[in-house]
């Protein structure tokens, strides 16, 4: 029954929009006709050499705008006829060679006219359907993001109920485990916090993209922020055989590299480059961050001895969900350096990414990657430096 009545009811609407549009068009028809016979009265109730062929114009555009392109060329055929019949009718004047060109003055612009705002419906058309493609897809994406949004913040609620159940298990809540069993819980745990750091990068992702990156900005030591990160990695590295070192450029002497920034996001910069590097360095391999200080601006490079970065990968490695083709990039969510590169831009700063070429190598073989963002240095020195 509801079935039928919506039907009724769309049925309806289309009867009522069919007859609005030849409502619409019964008006512009009248409207031409109109004009029409005023110009009609002007042309032939005054001297053949007033010429007022020119307010054809008119119906013409009128035309165009509300009737299509038949009815546009037929308005014009009328418009130039009528022009040109009015040197002989009513027939009672001298014509003269000067009258003569002035109407076919008239009938050419009025022909261009014609053409002119037939091309002008058909681009403005395009234009409609452009915006219109564009709007769809603007709503679509806005759908999808929303829903992957939604999607991952429902999925942290049982993802930090069973990290904590595993927790309690470890610590013997539930009775008496096995080493074994220790183990295998340690590795459960393991996974689900890899995909809960997974799920809240998809969502600060989305979000940054949506509303923005807000920044909680303070003077941040980055060599503070690099030693925390580090040592946040060491069990990653020493599973990987990954030996991690941080170095100062051309001075072996600890100093503060001082930002203004958010410590957390920035945080985040160092954890996702150097899990990055940890990945992709070959077994028994060396990571490396070099900090350096200029006078306006704080580098920092993370370097990796692994198979170096493709042409076609460094046009895309920071795009959000790029995972690259070649055998140098591990299996991810192609999310991590998209955000490294949100973040990075937020502050102001630039990110970059190259392959490791030895100076005296003719054939230009990478010996690693290196990841590189650039910040603009804090111009005041705080009194206390960590």
């Amino acid at each position: 029954m509801l079935k039928i009545e919506l039907q009724k009811l769309l049925r309806l609407l289309k009867q009522q929009s069919i007859s609005s549009t030849k409502n619409s068009r019964l008006k512009a028809l009248w409207s031409i006709l109109s004009l029409f016979v005023l110009v009609l009265v002007l042309e032939f109730a005054t001297p053949v050499n007033y010429v007022f062929g020119y307010l054809y114009t008119g119906p013409i555009l009128l035309a165009t705008s509300r009737l299509g392109r038949a009815a546009t060329f037929y308005t014009t055929l009328v418009a130039v006829v009528l022009t040109i019949l009015n040197l002989g009718v009513p027939g009672n004047e001298v014509i003269e060679p000067s009258t003569v060109a002035s109407r076919l003055i008239a009938v050419i612009a009025l022909i261009v006219t014609g053409i002119l705002s037939d091309r002008n419906r058909v681009y403005e058309q395009a234009i409609a359907q452009q915006q219109a493609k564009l709007e769809a897809q603007e709503q679509l994406t806005s759908i999808r993001e929303d829903f992957a949004s939604t999607l991952t913040h429902d999925l942290k609620t049982p993802l930090l109920g069973a990290i904590e159940t595993l927790k309690a298990f470890q610590q013997g809540e539930f009775g008496a485990i096995t080493p074994v069993q220790h183990k295998v819980l340690a590795t459960m745990a393991r996974s689900h916090q890899t995909t809960l750091q997974l799920v809240e990068t998809l969502l600060d992702v989305y979000r940054n993209d949506t509303e923005g990156l807000e920044l909680q900005l303070a003077p941040v030591n980055l060599v503070a922020v690099a030693e925390e990160a580090i040592a946040t990695l060491r069990d990653l590295a020493s599973s990987r055989q990954i030996h991690i070192s941080l170095n100062y450029g051309e001075s072996n002497f600890r100093r503060a590299l001082w930002v203004k920034g958010d410590a957390l996001q920035l945080g985040r910069v160092f954890v996702n480059l150097l899990t990055n590097a940890i990945n992709h360095s070959l077994r028994g391999g060396k990571v490396e961050v070099i900090l350096v200080s200029q006078s306006d601006y704080q580098i920092v490079k993370v370097l990796d001895n692994g198979l170096g970065i493709t042409a076609a990968e460094q046009l895309h490695i920071f795009e959000r969900f790029y995972q690259g083709n070649s055998d140098r990039q591990a299996k991810g969510s192609g999310l991590g350096l998209y955000l490294t590169r949100q973040i990075i831009a937020a502050h102001g700063g630039t990110i970059w990414a190259e392959n490791r070429i030895s100076s005296g190598d003719a054939t230009r073989t990478p010996r690693g990657a290196l990841f590189g963002f650039r910040l603009p240095a804090y111009p005041f020195q705080p009194l206390l430096s960590v």
